[in-house]
């Protein structure tokens, strides 16, 4: 066992595959000399983190959705620092359509992934940081979830679905020392999108919604426009709210999330101009008239 230091923060990462949040917050925690396990499904996708010569960190194969894996990661963890002070539940999937036609065993995959998986975790590091009477959750969420648009309501009801139990579990686990922090990133710049259209690319052609194939496609790509946010900028602020003594409840950084947060205080019809006009759901009244 690699026991470590005292004043080193042990930093346990899901979802950390190159060109992701997960992978530049792992970075970020290694640059402030933390001890940094990162994880992926695929061991192999982490070989640059494993050989980056800019810092030092560990990786490990993760898959959080079988509960042996999440079991036998934890454990290892452990096993290797004698405690993990701070869990990023970052690993999620992306999931872009309209949900009257979206596919279930998609919308089964997005909750698996992003909720269940993060419970996963979340129940196999709590017992070892409830027997030290202290540790840090950090929940990755998404602005998406202040203000649903269409085309993405699978995504962002899984986000909703972190940040609700992120806020329960900021109660329930305060007895025990365990501060719960949800991060909503605004629009990042990260392999989300690449990823989102890989799977796009093998739906099912949509039948109602055809006409506005166009928008959805666009949905797909809009958080990796130009002006978006870098996932470095983003790895730097989070990390200096999660390593607070006194971390904050809430964290939301990136481009869109001021105004996300400002238009979550909108009365519903205006939102639904905004949405109709931004997503150009106004062609669906159009083509009704033709």
């Amino acid at each position: 066992m690699t026991e470590a230091e005292e004043g080193e923060e042990v930093v346990f990462v899901t979802g950390c595959t190159p060109g992701g949040i997960g992978h530049a917050l792992a970075v970020e925690f290694a640059r402030r000399k933390c001890r940094v396990v990162a994880t992926a499904r695929s061991l192999s996708s982490l070989e640059a983190l494993r050989t980056n010569s800019l810092v030092t960190l560990h990786t490990l194969e993760l898959d959080v959705l079988s509960e042996r894996s999440v079991e036998e990661a934890v454990r290892s963890v452990v096993d290797m620092f004698g405690r993990i002070d701070i869990l990023v539940n970052n690993a999620g999937v992306h999931c872009v359509g309209p949900l009257a036609e979206l596919p279930m065993a998609l919308w089964q995959s997005t909750f698996d992934t992003n909720v269940f998986g993060t419970m996963r975790v979340i129940k196999a590091v709590v017992p070892h940081m409830a027997s030290r009477r202290k540790g840090k959750i950090v929940n990755v969420g998404s602005v998406s979830a202040l203000v649903p648009s269409p085309w993405t309501g699978a995504y962002s009801s899984s986000k909703a679905a972190i940040h609700c139990l992120s806020e329960s579990l900021r109660v329930e686990l305060n007895p025990f020392g365990i501060d719960v922090i949800t991060v909503a990133p605004g629009a990042i710049k990260s392999n989300l999108g690449s990823n989102s259209s890989a799977i796009y690319r093998n739906l099912p052609e949509w039948r109602l919604y055809k006409p506005f194939e166009r928008a959805i496609r666009e949905r797909v790509e809009f958080s990796q426009k130009p002006g978006c946010t870098p996932t470095d900028a983003f790895a730097n602020k989070t990390v200096d709210a999660a390593l607070r003594r006194k971390p904050p409840p809430w964290f939301s950084y990136g481009q869109f999330s001021t105004l996300a947060a400002i238009m979550y205080y909108f009365p519903i019809w205006l939102r639904d101009v905004i949405a109709r006009r931004l997503f150009k759901l106004s062609a669906i009244e159009n083509d009704k008239e033709k």
